[in-house]
């Protein structure tokens, strides 16, 4: 058993650790006081160390800090690099679109390419790109809204979708509420975005059934309240309930594209009305797409025609800039390919047979989910079934002196859970370098 006072122990000499081998850091985060908080943008200061890293480099799947500190990096930058770090033809490719310019405001030759590329992917024949995948969803929520004439959405508990208002509504004790986390938050959106639980096919059902629900926007799998896994039978009945009520069904497969080539719903189906995708398929660079079927094509073309002229409230200048479309068509063209996933997924494999031996090894009631190339160990006993019991597993202190634990030997996960990502140049040794480290806590953590 893991007790308070042996976590405490263990976080309070790892930030010991931490501190004197990284004086750098230290140094730099005093300095930056152009900064807010010393960071460019505020969650980097939600890592668990006592100070964020600071990075110098990153190549392939390791990162390298100002303290000279080198990174097995199952971060990746939180999907942005899920394919790893500054891929050689990316790298190229980029540097040869900006010797002709970054941003035109016009369509190029490529970007026609880059279409036939996402469309065979992802098995939708129609796409419009955007800079970040918060904005693919906020354009997919108005075009759902002004096609079907209906002001609500549904999304599930626990759910992130990006820095999109409509998406900020939990549940608590079956309740919905505003997220108690927002700043300056003033609209209540209660009254147009609907919230059930994951995997509730009861819940779901009667607030379809209602018929005043313009889509329905979700992870095939649910990744940013931890991992919560679709129960036997539960997306067929989503796209069952879609179908019935006229509801269009929006995936956000930002990072459920770890599961295979073409993301979840290509990968295991069913397939969604919409789907929203961002971050890994530029390379890191900022830019994201949205796809959509031929039918809902014809009613956004129908919609546009019959509006007044003028700003629509989608897009923004820098939406498909010349860069973004290089990234993206070198991506989809020469580095995300089948062969690059079949690597991710025996690696996945691999990571999470060591993982679960460790924990077996150490008598934890923990387990782990896997979604493809993205893995996760979870310190509860079963896995949550949606996002309520998701929060309440979760144990902050643990999981922090976990990260912090294993930072310290030279690993780095993802800050904001327990998360890892295993790139197509991620090797074996870095994954047994994180099983060996994942063991060595575990011990220290039950002296």
């Amino acid at each position: 058993m893991i007790t308070g006072p042996a976590i405490a122990r263990v976080a309070a000499r790892e930030a010991e650790r931490f501190h004197a081998a990284n004086p750098r850091a230290f140094v730099h985060h005093a300095a930056a006081k152009g900064w807010f908080q010393s960071v460019p943008f505020h969650w980097m200061r939600d890592w668990p160390s006592p100070v964020p890293i600071v990075a110098a480099s990153a190549k392939d799947a390791t990162l390298t800090s100002v303290d000279g500190q080198t990174y097995d990096d199952f971060c990746l930058g939180d999907t942005a690099s899920l394919f790893g770090h500054s891929p050689p033809a990316l790298a190229a490719a980029l540097a040869k679109q900006a010797s002709e310019g970054l941003s035109y405001m016009l369509p190029t030759t490529r970007g026609a390419a880059l279409s036939e590329r996402l469309a065979a992917m992802f098995d939708l024949p129609q796409w419009q790109v955007t800079t970040t995948a918060s904005e693919a969803n906020r354009a997919v929520i108005r075009w759902c809204r002004g096609i079907s004439r209906r002001r609500k959405i549904l999304t599930f508990n626990g759910a992130y979708h990006g820095a999109v208002d409509d998406a900020f509504v939990d549940l608590k004790a079956g309740a919905p509420l505003m997220r108690a986390s927002l700043v300056g938050q003033v609209h209540d959106l209660r009254g147009t975005t609907i919230v059930v639980e994951f995997n509730d096919a009861e819940a779901l059902t009667t607030a379809l059934r209602g018929g005043e629900i313009a889509c329905v926007l979700a992870e095939p799998v649910m990744t940013n309240v931890g991992m919560v896994r679709d129960a036997p039978g539960f997306l067929r009945t989503l796209r069952m309930l879609c179908d019935e009520t006229g509801t269009l069904l929006v995936f956000d497969e930002t990072h459920t594209i770890s599961s295979g080539y073409g993301g979840h719903g290509v990968t295991h189906g069913p397939a969604p009305d919409l789907i929203v995708v961002g971050k890994s398929i530029g390379g890191g660079v900022p830019c994201a797409v949205y796809g959509f079927s031929a039918p809902v094509a014809e009613r956004m073309a129908a919609l546009n025609r019959s509006r007044s002229p003028g700003h629509s409230g989608i897009g923004t200048t820098l939406s498909a800039n010349a860069l973004a479309i290089t990234a993206m068509d070198t991506m989809l063209g020469e580095v995300i390919t089948p062969a690059a996933y079949d690597h991710m997924l025996r690696g996945a494999a691999r990571l999470v047979a060591g993982l679960e031996q460790e924990i077996a090894s150490g008598g934890l009631d923990w387990h782990v989910t896997q979604v493809g190339a993205r893995v996760e160990f979870l310190t509860c006993p079963t896995p949550p079934r949606n996002g309520g019991e998701a929060k309440a597993a979760m144990h902050p202190g643990l999981e922090a002196a976990v990260h912090l634990f294993l930072a310290n030997r030279g690993i780095l996960l993802a800050p904001f859970h327990n998360m890892m990502l295993v790139s197509p140049v991620t090797g074996d040794d870095q994954i047994d370098r994180l099983v060996g480290a994942f063991a060595e806590c575990i011990k220290a953590l039950k002296e």
